[in-house]
């Protein structure tokens, strides 16, 4: 499971308006100051204090309208959404999509099996069920810290909309019910796969959080883990280079994503005790140095699996063109990480985020061509 800080990554790509400052008229710059008025004596003074205060009861009596309003637009959380919103959803659909990937690649590989309508069903089914017990369990651990930052106050057992019992039933019954539909299909190893990656994110990124800024690392590893449950599901090994490439774009490719999305949230993991990158090296300087670095090292992974569609050099036309088509895809992604190197502000963290939205999915489909025989 990916570092958990994706999930609201959307929300922060819209930049704050600024308001113009109105211009003095001539008129205005011309006009005398007003007199001072006379004291007034206690009675009148009196009164207008009850008629402010009666102002501001009718202010105050509109804004709660509004409020209420406004929540009326929204749609009101019921058991289901918020059994949705502990699988933390962007996350699992992101996970969907790499094992799908990986799988396609791996049946195109020498030791690729198909897949039936029913063996996919079950692979997305399972792998979905597998990421959305960590998202529950990484929930269930923060629920307290989690109200110390208004980004994650909401969420079912941080505002205590459901209980902890709800929660630590959820993580149960989709992890297990998760893990036996990969076994029962696809045998033991895309089941440990999960199994460790489940391990990982939970139990070791989920606390590291707060003690050091490695957690980052340990939560690329986490997120990219799963790329194995879908190679291995349709056949590939662990050994096999194409996996580790994939496996190696989906690492990388994390860190300029969540340094942009650490730098636009520094303040509330700071205020939250959260040990990132950002909080411990306030400057930026370090965050933007490893998105520059693992932008890079995401662009040389999708070129090897270019260069070695599966597991051996290939020289040919097609490797050359579809490797620059990596780079050229990883291009925009490198010079925002370079800009906000030279100057790291919010407004330049904002653009590497969206640029990171763009360069994952572009990479895995170049890849995948590639691996696929084209």
């Amino acid at each position: 499971m990916a570092t958990d800080c994706r999930e609201s990554s959307t929300a922060l790509l819209d930049e704050p308006p600024v308001m113009p400052e109105q211009p003095v008229t001539p008129e205005q710059r011309l006009k005398p100051e007003q007199p001072v008025k006379p004291k007034q004596n206690d009675e009148s003074l009196r009164e207008v204090v009850v008629s402010d205060s009666a102002a501001a009861a009718v202010v105050s009596d509109a804004g709660a309208a509004g409020g209420k309003a406004a929540r009326r637009g929204r749609r009101e959380p019921t058991l289901t959404r918020d059994l949705i919103e502990l699988s933390k959803p962007r996350i699992v659909m992101m996970i969907l999509v790499t094992t799908a990937a990986s799988a396609w690649i791996a049946m195109a590989g020498p030791t690729g099996v198909s897949l039936s309508l029913l063996a996919w069903a079950v692979l997305l089914l399972g792998t979905g069920l597998v990421a959305g017990s960590a998202g529950a369990a990484n929930q269930v651990w923060e629920r307290v810290i989690d109200t110390l930052m208004p980004r994650t106050a909401t969420r079912p057992l941080a505002s205590r909309r459901r209980s902890l019992t709800l929660g630590v039933f959820a993580t149960a019954v989709s992890g297990i019910v998760g893990t036996a539909l990969l076994a029962w299909q696809f045998g033991v190893m895309p089941a440990a796969v999960g199994v460790a990656t489940w391990a990982m994110y939970v139990l070791i990124y989920t606390p590291m959080k707060t003690r050091t800024a490695w957690n980052t690392t340990v939560g690329a590893v986490a997120g990219a883990l799963p790329v194995f449950m879908g190679y291995t599901a349709a056949g590939g090994q662990l050994t096999d280079l194409p996996g580790w490439m994939l496996f190696g774009v989906l690492a990388c490719w994390q860190y300029p994503h969540f340094m942009a999305i650490a730098w636009l949230y520094r303040r509330q993991y700071a205020e939250a005790g959260f040990q990132m990158t950002t909080t411990v090296e306030p400057t930026g300087r370090s965050a933007a140095w490893q998105s520059i670095i693992g932008t890079l090292t995401l662009a040389t992974c999708g070129v090897v699996a270019c260069f070695a569609p599966a597991g051996e050099l290939l020289m040919s036309p097609a490797s050359f063109i579809m490797a620059a088509l990596v780079m050229a895809a990883c291009w925009p992604l490198l010079k925002a990480s370079l800009r906000f190197q030279q100057s790291p502000e919010d407004t330049r963290a904002r653009k590497m985020l969206r640029w990171s939205l763009v360069v994952l999915p572009a990479v895995l489909l170049v890849m995948t061509l590639r691996m696929i025989g084209l």
